[in-house]
């Protein structure tokens, strides 16, 4: 048997790599997870993070966005073409970087607190 040393989480997860070995490729395209990890072997099908990613961060941006819409709104008063023009990149840009950290992040718990039906050897 090979031993895996534990990885943490956080920094496989935003890394977008295994949760066990901490080198191959998580996600096989942007928000896709690979069925296994193609250095340990690592079956990854049952690790999935469900709506949880959106989640966060819908729940996180809608907390940061709305008070500076808000804000510009009362202060500048510009018309509702202009804020178009401001807020929909900024919401797109805000709302896919963090969704591939987090989903990482997530599955890489699933992983560490095995809170997936499969049984996968990790010593």
């Amino acid at each position: 048997m090979t031993y895996w040393p534990p990885q943490s989480p956080l920094a496989t997860g935003l890394a977008g790599k295994c949760p066990r070995c901490g080198k191959g490729e998580l996600f096989r395209q942007f928000l896709t997870v690979r069925d296994a990890c193609p250095v340990c072997g690592l079956d990854l099908r049952g690790h999935d993070a469900g709506d949880g990613p959106a989640v966060f961060v819908i729940l996180g941006l809608g907390a940061l966005i709305v008070p500076l819409v808000l804000w510009v709104e009362f202060a500048f008063e510009p018309p509702l073409w202009l804020h178009a023009v401001i807020w929909i990149p900024v919401i797109l840009v805000a709302t896919i970087v963090p969704l591939r950290l987090i989903k990482g992040v997530l599955v890489a718990q699933q992983y560490k607190h095995r809170s997936t039906s499969g049984d996968d050897d990790t010593t």
